[in-house]
Parts: structure tokens; sequence; C-alpha cells
């Protein structure tokens, strides 16, 4: 098993007895029962943050807020320079982490809503990471949105491999927080404290609760938690005792006119209004790392600290939606784009990696990884084998700093609104192309990130024999999807 490659290449580092002792503990594990095997293995805990941008979190540069308890995750585990989502928005984003696929073979490859409620579900031949846990003796538990498929569809996140979900199960009903209802596996719960014009349940705090319930019940076991958070997603509103911290301090402030009671949108997908934009973000994401620490305070009062890998990430680039100003906060950093771009604004991530005593404290790397490298990772985590029609590469040896570690050929993505886009990387090369639906429209873009990670100096008609390259990569970076066709054979493969 990989896992026992890893420890067995960790062990080398160390002295002989201590190398002796760990070989002797391995060969018990793997002869003891079923259960004891079990407790053995190490939890997992992955918190992905809902369009927050590269430069959102003060360990990644952010100079406006602070957000100490995300820091003291890098400061204790491994921070990752060049990770990315697996899409610029929601859905295929998570489809992609999920599945352990591209968007150019994953299932769900854009946000596609349906009636009542929901979006297109995840098919039910769909292996997920979550089931692949589950198969493996893991608990396993869904907090915050979800935007893969409605209750009682193929895509309900009970027939997706969780045992207990809570949340906003559509994606759109979960850009306002404070909604009129959210969902407990297949019980829909009235927050009746939202009826009409009040905002008293906010859903954040709801949510949050109910994932360290998810800690506390699952002590004595080996769990997976899913924490999928919808901080800090479009609508800024928060209730006040958040807010009154940070009020008058962002000047000039911002503000934004949205849909407030009494509009057709209100509670269905509307952005509230917020006469003080900056300061709500600023304590939006305050929240998200006051509820991160208060994970990391849990898991060390249950005694479940060093037996756990906290990964936390984020979904996709920031907004520009809702009154929020990611220009104001630097959000994406030195990176081009935001959200819905395939430029390194909109894709590439902060990640963060902690899980004492195998992944070293400050470290940091510049691997080049992808959303659907953590289910391979995970598989070699806990030992099992890896899903065989995925394109993820596990970077387990990178977490351990062991020998071995494979690397991508290339990166791809595709994105199916606004014209159609797709980016590919290949080394330090960004291929980049918009308006993919109309040739006569499309763009051809080649960026050198290692020089120019900003993309601000486009080299394609210099290096017209890498386009041609990389264009001929779209082959068989993808299959075309019915629901969300390219149609290639259409399209110009030449600058």
């Amino acid at each position: 098993m990989a896992l026992h490659y890893a420890l067995k290449l960790q062990t080398m580092k160390r002295n002989f007895l201590s190398g002796l002792a760990a070989l002797l503990l391995l060969t018990a594990c793997q002869n003891a029962p079923k259960e004891v095997v079990e407790q053995q293995k190490p939890n997992i805990i992955y918190i992905l943050a809902d369009d927050l941008g590269y430069g959102d979190l003060s360990c990644y540069g952010q100079q406006k807020f602070q957000t100490p308890n995300i820091d003291r995750l890098a400061e204790e585990g491994m921070r990752f320079t060049n990770h990315y989502a697996g899409c610029a928005v929601c859905a295929p984003s998570r489809s992609s982490l999920l599945s352990g696929q591209t968007t150019g073979f994953t299932p769900i490859r854009g946000n596609v809503g349906m009636k009542p409620e929901g979006q297109i579900p995840l098919p039910a031949e769909t292996y997920t990471l979550a089931e692949m846990l589950q198969e493996n003796g893991y608990v396993t538990g869904a907090f915050g949105k979800w935007g893969l498929g409605f209750i009682d569809t193929d895509g309900d996140p009970n027939k997706q491999g969780f045992d207990q979900f809570y949340g906003y199960n559509c994606q759109t009903l979960a850009h306002n927080y404070f909604p009129d209802h959210l969902w407990d596996n297949q019980t829909k719960v009235e927050l009746t404290q939202n009826a009409d014009n009040q905002f008293e349940e906010y859903a954040p705090d709801m949510i949050h609760q109910k994932a360290l319930k998810f800690l506390e019940d699952n002590k004595d076991t080996c769990f997976f938690m899913f924490y999928p958070t919808v901080i800090p997603h479009a609508e800024l509103l928060l209730p006040e005792k958040y807010l009154a911290e940070y009020r008058g301090k962002y000047e000039p402030e911002k503000s934004f006119e949205g849909a407030d009671y009494g509009h057709p949108r209100f509670r269905k997908g509307g952005y509230g209004s917020q006469e003080e934009c900056h300061a709500a973000f600023a304590a939006m994401i305050s929240v998200l790392d006051t509820q991160v620490g208060e994970i990391m305070a849990k898991l060390k009062e249950l005694g479940l600290d060093d037996n756990t890998l906290v990964v936390f990430s984020s979904d996709n680039g920031p907004h520009i939606e809702g009154g929020a100003d990611p220009d104001y906060f630097d959000s994406n950093g030195r990176l081009k784009g935001y959200k819905r771009d395939l430029y390194e604004g909109g894709i590439r991530e902060p990640m963060i990696a902690r899980w004492p005593g195998h992944i070293g404290a400050g470290t940091s790397t510049d691997l080049v990884s992808a959303f659907w490298d953590v289910m391979p990772t995970f598989a070699d985590l806990i030992g099992t084998e890896q899903p065989k029609n995925i394109q993820g590469i596990s970077f387990l040896p990178t977490l351990l700093n062991v020998e071995g570690q494979k690397k991508h050929d290339y990166l791809y993505w595709e994105f199916h609104e606004n014209g159609g886009r797709q980016a590919i990387r290949q080394g330090d090369w960004k291929y980049v192309s918009y308006n993919v639906s109309d040739p006569e429209k499309q763009t051809h873009e080649l960026y050198d990130l290692a020089t120019d990670p900003g993309e601000e100096h486009d080299l394609a008609d210099k290096y017209p024999e890498i386009i041609e390259e990389m264009t001929q990569i779209l082959w068989a970076a993808r299959t075309e999807s019915a629901e969300f066709p390219f149609d290639l054979e259409t399209k110009s493969t030449t600058h």
C-alpha cells in the first residue's frame, strides 16, 4: 500500500531504534482485528471556503485584516503555493474535488439550476471521495453548501457517500446567510425566526454547531468531515455582533443596493443590501477564521489533534458580486482575474495541510497540484487502491517529505459560461482560450508563469508552436458532455 511505502521511507530518516519501533507497530496493525486497524487511521477534515481568493489570508499576503487561526494551520503545517481549484465556479469545482477528475471528465461542469431546488445531480455511477472513505470504515459528514443534486435525486449527499449532511442543498439559496430553511439529510429545517423580514438565525453559525457535534459524536471512530462553508460568498450580511468590530475601519466604504424584503428574489438567491461592504467582508473572513479556530480547539479537547489531517482551501477565486470589492482587499494577490476567469486569479487557491508529527511545521511547497489530486492522496493516506478513472496524482509524498512524488504532465480546466473558456498549464506555460463556443471570436493566449505569474504579457504570437501543442492537448484532456458541450471538432486549433 502507498501508506506503507511512504511510512517506510519516512522511517529511513530516523535512527535504527525508532525505525524498528515504527515497523513493529505497522506490522501489528496489519495483523490486528479490523476495528483496531481502523482506530489507527487518521481522521480527515477538509475545510472548503467559498470564493476565498488567493490573497484573502494573511499567511498568503493579506494586509488589511488578519486570519490568525488559519495562519496557525500554516505555521503548524504545509502551505501550497501552486494549488488549483477544479474550476472557476462552485458546482464543477466541487464535482472535481469529489470525483478526482478534471472538468474535462467530471460529470458536473457548470452551475445549472433545477426545479424545485438545487442543481444538476451527480450521476448515480459517480464514485466519490466520500464513498471511498466510507467503504474504508470512515464515518462521513458534510456541513455547509452542497450544490450537486437535490434531496432524493442521485446527487443527494446521502447517496454520494455522506452519512450525514446539514446545510444548504442548493447553491443559489446559499447566496443568503439568513435563509428560510436548511436541510438535515432529507428533513427540511424551517428557520421560523427568519420569517418575513427577520434576521435572527445565521446559517453559518447553525451549520458550524452541527459540525462540532459531528466531531464529538464520532470521536471514538475514524471520520471524514467535509466542511464546505458558504463564507465569504457574495451576500455581505452577518449579525451585528460580528460586524461592529470592523465598522469604520475600511474607508472609503462601499455600499450595495440589493434584493431586500419585498423584492422577488429576496431569500431566493438575490443578495441583500449592505451599506458597509468593506467592513462586512472583513468581518465575514473573521467569522470563518474563528470557526476554523474552534474546530481545531475541539480536536484538542477531544484528544484527536495528533491523529487528524486538516486541509483548508477554497473553491474558486474572489467574486465581484453583491458589493464585494476584491481590488480594495487585493483578494487575488498579484494574480490576474476573478471568479469565472481561468486566469490564475480565478483558479489558483490557497491550500494548507496540517497533521502533527507527519507534515513538517512551517513548511511550504511549490508543487503544482489541483482538486482532482485530493482523492488519490486520501486513498494513499488510508492505504486503499486509487480509483482507475481519475486524473489526479497523490501528493502524499510531498506532505510526508519523502521521495517518489509524481508530477502532472499538464493541468486542464474548462468553463461553460461567458462564451466558454479553456485553460492548460504545462510546466510554467499557461494557455488560456476564451469564447471557445464561437470560432470567430475565440482567443488563444500564452503566458510564462515563471516570469509572469500575473499573466500580463501574452506570448502567443512569439511561440505559435507552443499554442499548437497546447491546442492538441485539448483532444486528450476532455470528453464531450451532452449537458456541457463544446464540440471541439468545429473549433480552430491554431492561433
